[in-house]
């Protein structure tokens, strides 16, 4: 009875987790290029009353054995790095991915963070960055804002600006958009503001052109919305409150059952 107070609280504590993480991606659902977190279970370590295989007899053996669980624990929080849906805003300097690929930006720290995100703006020194104010990178440029009449970003990453000079309409090519991919993106870590940091488990960032060798092509004027999807959700968080619930049915239950024992005496 003790072991079964002690399983049940950690299905309840592993639920808790779940929520946490379901409520996560309830908040989230309107935010830009935000992919979806899932808590994933494993069970713990078995008591062994009696190994499976053991002799019964001279020559017989038992089929099976008696092992009796210690309960649950989250084995991970992981990230699902599927597409979320497009959604178009006419705005030239957003930008949504097509398929796999990550924008890189630049740290204050100098370090380097990935975002799916492509809501850029331009800086006072012209520079394109994420509304935080860090610069994409490689970095791109764009040199007396006020003559700029257009830009455009092509699916391959290229970045044209049509100026209006004098009366005059020329276009300047300021610079390409680069993708980076992981051999295993779940591995990222994830840092807020919609950036990642690689880890040694995602791998080194793989730099890539947009639109070619499997990396995603961009889509100048949408962005891409969170892949969270609410039905599901809410279906995540009534499974883990009756979870709960059940668990902590355990709790009473063994608890009932040891008041009894100690109400033998009397």
């Amino acid at each position: 009875m003790f072991r079964a107070l002690w399983t049940s609280a950690s299905g309840m504590t592993a639920q808790q987790t779940n929520l946490d993480v379901t409520s996560n991606n309830i908040a989230n659902v309107n935010t830009v290029g935000f992919k979806r977190s899932r808590a994933n279970f494993e069970d713990l370590i078995y008591q062994d009353i009696r190994d499976p295989g053991v002799l019964s007899s001279t020559i017989n053996r038992v089929p099976s054995g008696i092992q009796i669980g210690l309960g649950v624990k989250v084995s991970d929080v992981s990230k699902i790095f599927s597409q979320g849906s497009l959604i178009k805003t006419d705005r030239q300097l957003d930008v949504a991915i097509q398929g796999e690929g990550f924008f890189k930006v630049e740290m204050p720290d100098g370090s380097e963070a990935f975002t799916r995100a492509g809501n850029f703006q331009i800086d006072d020194e012209g520079y394109l960055v994420t509304p935080e104010g860090y610069r994409l990178s490689p970095n791109i440029q764009i040199n007396s804002p006020e003559t700029v009449i257009n830009i455009s970003i092509s699916p391959n990453g290229k970045v044209v600006v049509v100026r209006n000079s004098g009366g005059v309409q020329t276009n300047e090519e300021v610079g390409d958009i680069k993708l980076y991919k992981f051999i295993n993106p779940a591995g990222l870590m994830a840092l807020g503001q919609n950036l990642y940091r690689y880890t040694d488990a995602s791998g080194e960032p793989i730099e890539g052109d947009p639109n070619t060798d499997g990396y995603g092509k961009l889509a100048q004027g949408f962005l891409e919305a969170s892949n969270v999807n609410i039905v599901e959700e809410m279906i995540n968080l009534i499974v883990a409150q009756r979870a709960y619930e059940i668990n902590s049915k355990g709790v009473i239950t063994a608890d009932e059952m040891l008041r009894t024992v100690a109400q033998l005496k009397s």
